[in-house]
């Protein structure tokens, strides 16, 4: 008998930026909004399934878009009700996700603008691939 053998791979196609601070969601949004002229606005939490005992793990989402290059950006805690979003990297404290498409000039612009704000201790960008629980960014 023939077998197949079906591999399935996870398409990431997006940036992600881990963002260090002590402020909350709201308050570095709002620096964030100030600095790169960006409107991020609160959506509903993201929630993720824990599947231990049936409870929801929810965690702060905010959402921008450049209607020009129609690029998603998505503001999202890491830290949420009962856990992390991606616990392998328990020192950020947020991510900017990146959907669609981004030119790298624009990219490290933004990066740059980050990391000279002085209510982030760091901002760098992460390879989605090298995450354990990137299927946790998936929405």
């Amino acid at each position: 008998m023939n077998r197949k053998v079906l591999k399935f791979e996870i398409d990431l196609d997006f940036v992600l930026i881990a963002i260090t601070t002590s402020l909350k969601d709201y308050r570095i949004c709002y620096y964030i909004n100030k600095c790169l002229n960006f409107n991020f606005t609160r959506s509903a939490d993201l929630s993720l399934d824990n599947g231990l005992n049936g409870s929801e793990l929810l965690f702060s989402l905010f959402h921008y878009s450049w209607e020009s290059t129609e690029t998603d950006f998505y503001f999202i805690g890491n830290k949420g009700t009962e856990g992390y979003l991606v616990p392998e990297m328990r020192e950020a404290d947020y991510f900017i996700m990146i959907k669609n498409y981004i030119d790298d000039e624009d990219l490290e612009n933004i990066i740059s603008a980050l990391n000279r704000m002085p209510e982030i201790v760091a901002a760098v960008k992460i390879d989605p691939k090298k995450i354990k629980s990137r299927e946790n960014l998936l929405f």
